[in-house]
């Protein structure tokens, strides 16, 4: 393979791209929730929980998020066979793989520049996802794979090994730009720091003062307190000059031991050193929890009625620590049980989460309400202190625009009234909705001078000469009507469209389920053998039936 030479992973229906609707939202305000007072002046009331398909849910945030969200959770189904209470997780690969490609691609464009992406899977399509990532966000965008200890013990009816662990793959919209915090000193890392010789600079750690390479001008003997005489170890030379060496002796920074004939340690005080650490792509249950504890949260808060696969409060803190800050928006598109609404919102964080099944009604709406309330203590909410505020809207994705008539054509839903035509429109087109209180057709606009008018009456002559001279010669306006009368070259400022004519072929319409849901999904129809002296590439992942 040539150094420039991309590397692809192929599957079947690979090509195959659905066109997306970009449907309106529709909140449902009895299902919308508040707290009753302010518990800060930090509260965040404007976070969004929307039920239905999380592909048309992405799509319908892109036109007002894009570029906007600094961090993405997800856990999406990881693909094992196994079967779940709440959804399938058994997919056909290649059907996975295709879903999963349609959502990352809208991801990465909501994405800030210096946002990133934290995807939880295992071995089942953790490195076949990686390389198709690495295709959309490109593979220089990479961060990392944490690998997260999920068990604690091993699982002693393992067929082969026991797993212990899930990957979380880390990709950045931008490597140059993205922004990573660090993590604060934890008391175990703290108490190395100690202070045997009651230095009044107080506590202090020995370092190592050999580097491993041979420099003859740091080469020479140490006379230790003890009068006894030190070189460094064959292959090795001082990390100091012999001058260098003599000042920190003489400042109390080298340490020769209790009784002054121990080789020498250069001293590193608490104080001088930043009370903050990288985070390592080794996450150890006990700092960020495993699955049992994560059930155990489930069961404080659901009973009986506990979620499959859930994650532990811990996990999230720490991802939603290190990929942002409090305000920051953070979205999770596989909301499962609602982890990551749950944490962001003690955390404050502003949060989308978007969930198909009906748990997004059993379980995550009781549960955000909880925590609104600060009747969750459950998972984090006592180390944040979480005492409840705040809020969420909740939503459901409008139906399709067009829907088929007796006679099978397509005709704009009865369920569509002027308003939400006007939205649903101006999304369509790549306009932003914002009706004029004066101006009966400035609708919505995409530009300062460029504006969109929606009406289902039929148009004449004399209604369009009108439109054109309120509109003058430096300004634009689409139209988008039942019907008009007359030659519409006689207004150059005005573009005139019949609805629904103009937009039958824009989308797919009527189509309202894009999930990861066996049942909903149909199979990927196999392609035929390739010649048996053919040779497959490695990548090659279309499989005969």
């Amino acid at each position: 393979m040539s150094k420039n030479q991309k590397l692809e992973l192929t599957w079947v229906g690979k090509e195959n791209r659905p066109r997306l609707e970009p449907r309106i939202l529709i909140e449902d305000t009895e299902k919308s929730y508040h707290a009753a007072a302010r518990v800060s002046e930090n509260d965040i009331f404007d976070n969004v929980l929307i039920h239905g398909d999380n592909l048309l849910a992405l799509k319908a945030l892109e036109a007002d998020y894009a570029g906007k969200v600094k961090c993405v959770f997800i856990d999406p189904p990881y693909n094992t066979g196994s079967a779940f209470t709440h959804y399938e997780d058994g997919k056909e690969h290649s059907i996975w793989l295709g879903l999963m490609r349609d959502r990352l691609e809208i991801i990465r464009h909501l994405l800030t520049e210096d946002g990133s992406l934290w995807v939880t899977l295992d071995d089942n399509e953790a490195h076949y996802f990686k390389v198709m990532c690495d295709e959309i966000f490109g593979r220089r965008n990479f961060v990392t794979s944490v690998v997260w200890q999920k068990k604690y013990a091993p699982k002693s009816d393992s067929k082969l090994l026991s797993s212990s662990h899930d990957f979380i793959l880390v990709y950045a919209k931008n490597i140059d730009a993205v922004q990573l915090n660090r993590l604060e000193k934890t008391e175990t890392q703290t108490a190395r720091y100690t202070n045997r010789d009651n230095d009044p600079r107080g506590p202090w750690k020995a370092g190592d003062v050999l580097r491993n390479e041979v420099r003859d001008y740091a080469v020479f003997p140490v006379r230790l307190p003890s009068g006894r005489e030190v070189w460094p170890s064959d292959g090795t030379s001082w990390r100091y000059t012999k001058d260098k060496f003599a000042e920190l002796i003489q400042d109390n920074r080298i340490w020769f031991g209790t009784n002054g004939d121990s080789r020498p340690a250069v001293k590193r005080f608490i104080s001088e050193v930043s009370d903050t650490i990288p985070a390592t792509t080794w996450w150890d249950y006990k700092d960020v929890g495993h699955n049992d504890e994560a059930k155990k949260e489930s069961k404080e808060l659901f009973g009986a009625d506990v979620f499959a696969t859930p994650k532990p409060e811990r996990l999230l803190e720490r991802v939603l620590s290190i990929a942002s800050n409090p305000g920051d928006i953070v979205l999770d598109s596989f909301a499962g049980s609602g982890t990551t609404g749950a944490v962001a919102q003690k955390m404050g964080r502003r949060w989308i989460m978007v969930e198909l099944g009906d748990h997004c009604r059993t379980h995550i709406l009781p549960r955000l309400q909880k925590v609104v309330d600060g009747r969750d203590q459950s998972g984090i909410s006592k180390v944040f202190d979480w005492r409840g505020g705040g809020g969420f809207r909740y939503y459901e994705l409008a139906p399709s625009l067009l829907e088929t008539d007796k006679w099978g054509r397509n005709v704009i839903s009865k369920e569509y009234d002027g308003v939400m035509l006007a939205k649903a429109l101006c999304k369509l087109e790549g306009f932003t909705y914002a009706p004029s209180e004066s101006i009966y057709w400035q609708q919505g606009h995409s530009s300062e001078s460029d504006f969109i008018y929606v009406t289902t009456q039929t148009l004449g002559p004399q209604e369009l000469a009108t439109l054109s001279e309120d509109i003058g010669k430096n300004r634009s306006l689409l139209v988008l009507c039942a019907a008009f009368r007359g030659n519409a070259d006689l207004w150059p400022n005005l573009t005139l469209r019949k609805i629904p004519n103009h937009i039958r072929q824009k989308c797919e319409w009527g189509h309202d389920d894009y999930s990861l849901n066996v049942a909903n999904l149909p199979m990927a129809k196999p392609e035929p053998a390739p010649p048996r002296t053919a040779q497959p590439s490695l990548f090659d992942l279309e499989e005969s039936q």
